[in-house]
């Protein structure tokens, strides 16, 4: 079950953003000769698999070749825009998304000239706005960033209707429609107004129909990437970890050669209490030339090593606050830099790392804006719960259950720590399997906290209805989704409201 808490280096929604950018990319053309040509060519393929290895200065160079070679063909400006892309979503640099933005439409309106009677000339334009309403996202873009998706969403459906049967498409329309149909019902009226329509369980039919069609069909291009992108819906809410890792581990992914690779594959291991597999990955990963240029994997590395509690956890998160220019994840680095000075003794170091965490970075993204709240409001953490946590987290459960399991809450001094106490003793037996003593300890959060603005109370609602869900008691599991749902914590709601909303509509 996928029971990492939100400080995984990935937040659900965020998550899923992050992870499946990849994806998006790995979307491409079959050969097709016609006026203003969608021409799959050695040269755009090579340029291709160079793009999504962020080998991305060596991908530019193919497609010029191909420009020289065929003026005609379209599709190297889609490559040209995955190459963007990368380039905005990892930089983070809002004067360079400000410099290639015009890139945009002056795609789309080469390709609006192209041929129509292709399953591609919808298709790219669809795809070529995904890609910058996912940039946007990066800087606060929100509204245009919505405007965007509603216009691929048409898109797709319209190329839906005129060609049913092409998997591209369906692909990234699937996930387009499971993500919609988990957006809580307060939000629903506004994907009406606009004209957007899923359900989780179309989403995920229109995905393993794809992934059906690839495997009666070898040759079809998309096949491994339509697998990774429905093992991490499955992972971040489709509840089901299991079939993610599976699915990710049995799939065709270079991780020794391909820093995007890595990064999923890692994403899921640390996920699914995989930590010593991530880190192992992590600490071969490809750097330097030619590959761009990709900090966040220090901040994974980094991550990994303090879920395990590592000596030298705390380079690789000073490497990434120090050498990343962007915006995101800055002040969460800093509190677990922190955290990493709280568990080795360093009160005053500590303190340091957390004015840090008050003063950089932009609190845009949960993890961030919790960090920056324990960083202005909080008092400092206990010690014994960062360390269960921490070591839960990274699927260390029966280290986490030895630092609390002969404690009781008279060992903590505040309110907060003690239903922190009972929910972490709850997360461990949950991921021990002893569903008995993790729906104990998850009920008593629920009744101690229900109240507080605290996550603990509706995560362990969410939990409990996670594990009602897999003994099939379906009743209850909706009843335990619902009660997360009437919960409104200020930290981590959204994500925590969508997995209910996702737990809804597989329990109807």
């Amino acid at each position: 079950m996928n029971c990492r808490d939100r400080v995984c280096p990935v937040p659900t929604i965020h998550a899923i953003c992050m992870t499946v950018i990849a994806l998006f990319f790995l979307t491409n053309a079959f050969t097709l000769r016609a006026e203003g040509i969608f021409e799959f060519s050695s040269n755009v393929e090579h340029a291709y698999h160079l793009s999504l290895s962020l080998r991305l200065d060596e991908a530019r160079e193919q497609l010029s070749y191909e420009k020289n070679q065929n003026p005609d063909n379209l599709l190297p400006l889609l490559i040209e825009d995955y190459i963007d892309f990368f380039t905005i979503f990892i930089n983070e640099d809002k004067a360079e998304f400000d410099h290639l933005e015009a890139n945009k439409e002056r795609r789309l309106k080469r390709i609006r000239a192209g041929n129509p009677d292709s399953p591609y000339y919808l298709y790219t334009q669809a795809e070529i706005t995904l890609h910058w309403a996912l940039a946007r996202l990066k800087f606060e873009e929100n509204i245009t960033a919505a405007r965007e998706v509603r216009r691929a969403y048409k898109l797709l459906e319209e190329n839906a209707q005129k060609y049913p049967d092409f998997m591209a498409n369906k692909k990234t329309l699937g996930l387009l429609h499971a993500i919609i149909g988990t957006i809580p019902d307060n939000y629903k009226w506004v994907m009406k107004m606009v004209g957007m329509e899923g359900t989780l369980a179309q989403g995920t039919r229109e995905l393993k129909e794809v992934i059906a069609h690839s495997k009666a069909q070898p040759e079809f291009l998309f096949g491994t990437e339509t697998v990774v992108m429905y093992a991490l819906l499955m992972l971040h809410i489709g509840n089901n970890d299991s079939e993610s890792w599976t699915l990710v581990h049995e799939a065709d992914i270079d991780v020794e050669n391909n820093p995007l690779a890595a990064f999923i594959f890692a994403n899921v291991a640390m996920h699914t209490g995989r930590n010593d597999e991530a880190i192992r990955i992590l600490e071969r990963v490809p750097r330097g030339a030619p590959y761009h240029k990709f900090d966040y994997l220090d901040y994974m590395l980094g991550f990994a090593k303090l879920y395990r509690l590592d000596e030298d956890a705390n380079i690789h998160l000073q490497k990434y606050v120090d050498n990343f220019q962007g915006q995101n994840y800055i002040k969460d680095a800093y509190q677990k830099l922190a955290w990493y000075e709280l568990l080795f003794g360093d009160v005053r170091a500590y303190q340091v790392q957390m004015l840090h965490c008050r003063n950089k970075g932009k609190a845009i993204i949960e993890s961030d804006a919790k960090a920056y709240i324990e960083a202005s409001q909080g008092p400092l953490p206990h010690h014994d719960l960062i360390k269960a946590r921490l070591l839960c987290d990274g699927g260390y459960y029966d280290k986490a259950l030895t630092v609390l399991e002969y404690k009781t809450t008279h060992d903590f001094d505040t309110k907060r720590q003690r239903v922190e106490f009972l929910y972490r003793l709850g997360r461990i037996y949950h991921e021990k399997n002893n569903t008995e003593q993790a729906i104990k300890y998850y009920q008593k959060t629920i009744h101690d906290g229900a109240d507080e603005s605290w996550y603990f109370a509706c995560n362990a609602a969410l939990k409990t209805g996670n594990l009602h869900e897999a003994e099939d008691n379906h009743a209850q599991a909706r009843l335990y989704y619902q009660k997360c749902l009437s919960l409104y914590p200020d930290e981590y709601r959204n994500g925590l409201h969508q997995k209910a909303k996702a737990g809804i509509n597989r329990v109807k």
